[in-house]
């Protein structure tokens, strides 16, 4: 044999010994390494891993007497980059380059793919465990992780069971995730529709092509609204739901402010105020995703196709009543001016009666407390007194009262909330009355008792008048139609609140108590038909234009302040609150008088009465303990809530 030959043979058997000696050391280290025998807290039950053992990552360990150096050396990503080059790379660029490594989200030891077998359950990056793993790090400020657990898409996946719906990697990434400011990232102002478009197809199509925010949102300018502006990023409701369609008015709001402040100021947005979900929002006239200009053609609230967009919820409708004005500014004389004058015309009515009445009742109260401290009045309580009493009322003018006193604080209950609906106890006395839908039957239910009473006052008087019962329904001293006397009067008890004059005489109605009555039934009529035309503005605007539906708004509201508030103050005053009276004058219940405070306050008339012959037959005998029993509790109940509204007016009207 040649020596060539004898050679080659040499190093081929050199050859094989080489690699069946290293054959063999490898598997005699694999199989006897058993790294469970110190390391049992890391043994691997990986199910993406399943096919590889311990050395198969830490290649560098080949003894069972490793030194704690020789894993050091190959440790963390560098251990999942032998194989997940692509994974660590992105890693890498992203948010978390300096933050967490493979190992935190993926668990040490355990790793599962997000994909794999049994991934809903095991893995800590599958969709339902990704909350968690990832609020490891990003729980604060809470919202984030918190308000996607309590999400519809967090309900969906975790409650719903829904492996569609998404979790966090599903918008932020997997391993490349980037900051939310990035042009890159699916998450930023640019990219965030096309993120959400993948599962919300159809409406990413319409806000895209058919919207203005879409062609904003196309134009690259940076600029409007796009998905997470109104939906929010992480704690997204479902829009049907009440919580969020009452909230989506403010949501509009950050952006188109003017409009937001007219539609909160109207009866649609103090209605969502309150909690009425069946009231119109933005997105019900404006649709929620093909939003267009009030000129477009094709927008919802164009002139043409407005009878479709309002018959949602009000039927077939007349022309007139599309010209409704839903952002009517009343102070702007050039949004329209017949409502603005209207309003310029209740502002001054307004004004006038609370500064008049104002002005003389603290002029009043002044000179009534010295009088009170002088001793200037005589035996002019109101307590059960022992005597003769006159009688003043007769019961069918007592029911009355009570039923004015009924309806008139339940409308005011359920009416002023929705005036100061921005006041923090509008609220909460909507709901103590049973919520909005309670509040507008009370509402309504009182209005026709209004009307009911007024009804029945007025064919009564007509009624006296044809029997001869009641000849002198316009003069006299018994007519409740202001006199040349009441002008005479108002100026003697002016002379007097100045200390000029001694106190004027009173006869059976004061023109104080004339204004009180009269201004009942003026508020009646104003209140009643600016009330009805919001309540049926459908059949009222067959004959009247759109801008009386905005006009009827403005009177009905300010009419129903003026109502409420002079009662409340001035009329409380001018009956129970005044020295004289205080704490409540209960005649107009009990229907009788103390003789000798008749004598004192009404001394025209004591005399008239004695000289036609006519007190005899109106003396009587005092109420009983037991009836000043119910009219104490029933008045002091009408007072206390009178005042209590009237307190809250002020609040209303100082925070505005």
């Amino acid at each position: 044999m040649t020596t060539p030959r004898i050679l080659a043979r040499l190093i081929a058997t050199l050859a094989v010994a080489i690699a069946l000696a290293s054959t063999i050391s490898t598997s005699f280290s694999a199989e006897n390494i058993n790294c469970a025998m110190c390391h049992d807290d890391v043994a691997v039950t990986s199910t993406a891993h399943e096919s590889l053992g311990c050395q198969d990552c830490h290649t560098n360990v080949i003894s069972k007497r490793h030194k704690a150096a020789d894993v050091a050396e190959l440790m963390g990503d560098d251990i999942c980059a032998q194989c997940h080059r692509m994974a660590v790379r992105a890693l890498g660029k992203s948010v978390h380059k300096e933050g967490p490594g493979c190992q935190d989200c993926h668990d040490k030891g355990h790793v599962v793919g997000m994909n794999g077998h049994n991934s809903t359950s095991t893995s800590s990056v599958s969709p339902i465990h990704q909350p968690r793993t990832c609020g490891k790090c990003h729980d604060d400020p809470p919202e984030l992780v918190q308000g996607y657990v309590n999400s519809v898409h967090g309900h969906g996946l975790l409650i719903g069971g829904l492996n569609v719906a998404p979790a966090c990697s599903a918008c932020h990434g997997t391993h490349k995730i980037l900051p939310i400011h990035d042009p890159e990232a699916p998450t930023s102002h640019e990219n965030s529709p096309e993120m959400c478009g993948q599962c919300h197809e159809g409406i990413l199509t319409v806000w895209k092509d058919q919207s203005a925010h879409g062609e904003t949102w196309k134009a690259g300018t940076g600029e409007g609204p796009v998905c997470i502006t109104c939906h929010a990023s992480h704690a997204i409701d479902d829009p049907v739901h009440s919580g969020p369609r009452l909230h989506f008015p403010d949501q509009c709001g950050d952006c188109h402010g003017e409009l937001y402040s007219s539609y909160r100021g109207g009866f649609h947005g103090k209605f969502t105020k309150l909690g009425l979900v069946a009231s119109a929002t933005c997105a019900d006239c404006h649709s929620p995703h093909k939003n267009l200009g009030v000129d477009d053609p094709n927008s919802t609230v164009h002139i043409d196709n407005r009878a479709a967009t309002c018959g949602k919820c009000h039927g077939d409708v007349s022309a007139a009543f599309l010209q409704i004005d839903m952002h009517n500014d009343p102070t702007d004389p050039t949004d329209n001016a017949y409502v603005y004058y209207i309003y310029v015309f209740m502002m001054g009515l307004l004004i006038s009666v609370f500064a008049f009445f104002g002005v003389h009742d603290l002029l009043w109260l002044q000179r009534a407390a010295v009088g009170a401290v002088r001793g200037e009045y005589g035996n002019n309580g109101n307590s059960l007194q022992a005597g003769l009493y006159v009688r003043r009322f007769r019961g069918l003018y007592i029911a009355m009262h009570i039923v004015i006193v009924l309806t008139f604080l339940t409308l005011a209950l359920t009416g002023l909330p929705l005036k100061f609906d921005a006041s923090p106890w509008a609220q909460s006395l909507m709901d103590f009355l049973g919520g909005i839908d309670s509040a507008r039957f009370l509402h309504r239910a009182a209005a026709i008792g209004t009307f009911g009473y007024a009804f029945f006052h007025f064919a009564h008087l007509i009624k006296r008048v044809f029997t001869g019962e009641r000849k002198h329904l316009f003069w006299g001293p018994d007519s409740m139609v202001p006199q040349l006397q009441d002008l005479k009067d108002i100026g003697s008890n002016m002379r007097y609140f100045l200390y000029l004059g001694p106190r004027p005489e009173g006869d059976r109605w004061t023109y104080w108590e004339k204004f009180d009555y009269l201004a009942v039934f003026w508020g009646i009529i104003i209140i009643g038909l600016s009330g009805l035309m919001l309540w049926i503005p459908a059949f009222f605007t067959q004959f009247v234009p759109g801008w009386a539906i905005n006009a009827a708004y403005i009177v009905h509201s300010d009419e129903a302040l003026l109502a409420t508030g002079f009662i409340f103050v001035f009329h409380f005053f001018h009956t129970h609150l005044r020295p004289e009276s205080f704490p409540m004058d209960p005649v107009v219940f009990t229907g009788r008088m103390p003789l000798a405070k008749f004598k004192e306050e009404r001394p025209r008339e004591y005399k008239r009465m004695v000289d036609n012959g006519t007190l005899e037959k109106a003396l009587c005998e005092p109420p009983t303990r037991e009836e000043m029993v119910w009219v104490y509790f029933f008045g002091f109940t009408a007072l206390s809530i009178g005042v209590a509204l009237a307190v809250g007016i002020f609040w209303a009207l100082l925070s505005h």
